[in-house]
Parts: structure tokens; sequence; C-alpha cells
């Protein structure tokens, strides 16, 4: 790992569900990662306006504990069930909120990319996301599968954060730092 003067960049990642919402938060140095906290806001079976405020209210204290940079979130591709993707999409806005009002950046990845960035293939499936986060973060287990998926959303952002720089290196001697 870094040493701790080398600048670390705090991502957090949110995979929103209307009944769990997992995040995740990871150091980055642009080429490691490690993760800081983990785990799942459970809202399961509360009238419906409550499990927004409570999805809000959990992501708002992930905010305040980790104080991370930017937000990276998954987005909403379709949904076989259209009163389900309204749910989803409410928790994401709910999501959202908890993040903008602390002026937090917020990216937003589809569920491809970030299976692309983080297993290599954009067609993985859930096991081999929480074997990849395993083992690109060092854990000594595997995390649960929403847990999983938001700590894979913030691998993700950090890794397309680091192309921009990669390519600067290469494209000229100027920039190269050993």
């Amino acid at each position: 790992m870094q040493p701790e003067s080398q600048p670390r960049h705090r991502i957090l990642g949110i995979d929103p569900g209307s009944r769990t919402t997992g995040f995740g938060v990871i150091d980055t140095d642009g080429r490691r990662s490690i993760r800081v906290a983990s785990g799942c806001i459970r809202v399961d079976h509360l009238p419906w306006p409550r499990r927004l405020g409570m999805i809000f209210d959990g992501v708002a204290q992930v905010v305040e504990e980790h104080r991370p940079h930017e937000m990276a979130v998954e987005q909403l591709i379709f949904a076989r069930d259209v009163n389900a993707a309204l749910k989803l999409g409410q928790a994401r806005g709910a999501v959202l909120c908890a993040g903008l009002k602390r002026d937090m950046q917020v990216h937003e990845y589809s569920p491809k990319s970030v299976k692309l960035a983080v297993v290599g293939t954009g067609g993985a499936e859930k096991a081999q996301v929480q074997h990849m986060v395993r083992l690109l973060l060092a854990l000594a287990e595997e995390p649960t599968e929403d847990e999983a998926d938001a700590l894979a959303l913030a691998l993700c952002h950090a890794h397309s954060m680091g192309i921009p720089a990669r390519r600067r290196a290469a494209a000229s001697w100027r920039d190269f730092r050993p």
C-alpha cells in the first residue's frame, strides 16, 4: 500500500434498493484501493414513505461518518415490473439527494459497465462480482451481494478516475514519474 503521505481519494459506492441499499466506502490512490467501510441499509417491511426516509438518513449517516469525496451510484436500466421500477427510482432519488445535499459529486454507472470494470466482462454473474471484489480489496471474506455491488461501483469509479492520468503519462515523457 502507498505511504500515508500519498493523497488518497475516498469514494462511496451505493447500490440502491427498495428493501436493501448496499454501501461501500473505499480509499484509492488511482492504482490500489482499500475498503474503509461497507454494509447494508435495510428497510424491509416498513411503509413506503418511511423506507425512503430511512434510505436518505442511512446514506446521510454514512456520508457524515466517512466523508467521501465522491459518490458512485448504479443507474436504473430497465425493470420488468413498472411498480418495482418506480420504487427503485424513488430509492435512487433518496440516495442522490443525500449525497447532493452534502455537495458531493455524483457519478452514475450502468450495471454492465460496473461488471466490465471489476470482472472484465459485462455479463458477469453476482457471484463473480462478489469474488472479484473480495480479491481486489483483499477482504478476509466474501461480502454480501448488495455490499459487493456497492463496493464494485466504488471500484468502477476508481478505475475510471485513473484512466486519464494513465493516458497522460503514456502520451508524454514529460509526465513520466517513476
